[in-house]
Formats: C-alpha cells, structure tokens, sequence
C-alpha cells in the first residue's frame, strides 16, 4: 500500500487536490482511499442521546451503524494512524491534514511563508493557491491541481512508495537512517524502499487475524530463538526447516 499525505492550512487547497489526485488515480485503475484529518476539538459524529450513543453507555465498546447507504464503525477513542491503515487494502491512501505520520508530503499553501512552516525532507510537491504564483520553489516542483492534475498523479506514481513502518529510532535504524531521513532519501532517488528492511521478506513472520506485525530484526531474532530452543526438543524437529505455529483463542 502506498500513502501520502497533501497538508496545509485551511483554505489552502488541500481537499481540491486531494478530489483530483483520487480522480485520477481511479481513472488509471489503481484502488484508492482517504483519510480526513479534522481539527476540530468537538467534532464527533456520534451524538449525546442517539441510539448508538445509548449503545456505547450501556458498555459496549464497538458500535457500527447501518443503514440503507452506508455502514458506519464507531470507535469511541483517537486512533493513532497505523491503526487506521489496518482497515485499507489499496493501493493508494491519500491523507488530508495528517502531519503525525512519516509518509511523502504534498504542501497546499497561499504563500512561501506557509510552504516553509511545513516544508522538511518528506515534501515532493508544492500545489494549492501557490501554484498560481510559482513553478517550483527549492527544487520541488510547484503544480495546479485543477490544470495539471494528470501532473500530479504522474509524480504520486513516480515518487510514492511502499509504506515504511513508522518505527520510533531508538526501536529500529536497520537501516542507518530513521523512517523520515530515509523517506527523503527515497524521494530525491538517492535510496530505494528495499533499503529498510522491515515489511520485506523476512525470515521470521508473524501475523494476527490476517494482519502482518512489523517487527525489528531484534524482535524477529527473540521470536526465533524462543520458538526454536521449544520446537528442537521435540520429536520432527530438522535444522533450518519451515516452522509454522498457529494460536487460536478457543474460549
């Protein structure tokens, strides 16, 4: 899966962008889906008084509502964006006003002002009210959304990558970088996404409900070593052969 991210202030242009960019991508065949940062403290779509609400007091502690156009899973909490990803199965996520998370950036702004206050290594386009004044600012091209979105959709194809895991540095550096050094790296061409080497093919894998955990080589050698020091006392046991071990919750 593939994600970046368009941030910028409000009425910078960040959702017109964000209309044309998944426009395209779908005109080319590619599945795509969003994400939409709100940055209003009181915002909630659930209600004090609805029957969902009711659901939620009486203590349970998922709720999905369903009606005749839509269906609606209601989680009662801040969800950090990993979290949120797990959900998506596409090949393009787009991410609007998300800036807590390390993934390739496109910045909507009305001026060079604004472009700075956001700009860092992970930024690879430049579009919004700007565009009308600029073609490129510090080498990073400056683009229309509603004149060169074909554009634009050429650079997500060119520029954006396989999702890195967002490990914190002091947990990985595999590396030699942390995941936003390295997503600059990967943008200016000067490093590929096999460079990190979680989410490869890994030797050790370990997947709950379907869902494949990221894990650091050190965590991936503890796995290992705990399985095998069990596993080699028993009966069938051979030196670098495949072994799979399922749990099940039976209760």
């Amino acid at each position: 899966m593939k994600v970046f991210s368009v941030v910028g202030i409000t009425q910078s242009g960040k959702t017109t962008v964000i209309e044309k960019v998944l426009e395209g991508l779908r005109k080319r065949r590619y599945s795509a889906g969003s994400v939409k940062e709100i940055h209003f403290e009181d915002f909630a779509i659930d209600e004090t008084g609805t029957n969902t609400y009711r659901h939620y007091q009486a203590g349970a502690q998922l709720v999905t509502a369903r009606g005749y156009q839509e269906t609606d899973i209601l989680f009662k909490e801040r969800l950090e964006i990993k979290e949120i990803l797990r959900f998506y199965d596409h090949d393009y996520v787009a991410l609007e006003g998300v800036e807590d998370y390390i993934v390739p950036k496109i910045i909507t702004a009305h001026s060079t002002e604004e472009i700075d206050a956001k700009l860092d290594e992970t930024v690879f386009l430049i579009s919004g009210q700007i565009a009308s004044q600029l073609e490129e600012y510090q080498g990073i091209p400056v683009l229309n959304a509603l004149e060169e979105s074909e554009e634009i959709v050429d650079l997500i194809e060119n520029k954006v990558f396989q999702l890195l895991p967002n490990l914190a540095e002091e947990c990985c550096g595999e590396c030699g970088y942390n995941c936003r050094e390295l997503t600059g790296k990967i943008l200016r061409g000067e490093l590929k996404r096999s460079a990190c080497p979680i989410g490869q093919q890994n030797a050790v894998q370990l997947t709950i409900n379907g869902q494949q955990i990221e894990m650091v080589p050190f965590v991936q050698d503890i796995l290992k070593n705990s399985v095998q020091a069990v596993v080699q006392e028993l009966d069938g046991f051979q030196e670098n052969a495949r072994i799979e071990v399922i749990i099940r919750d039976n209760d």
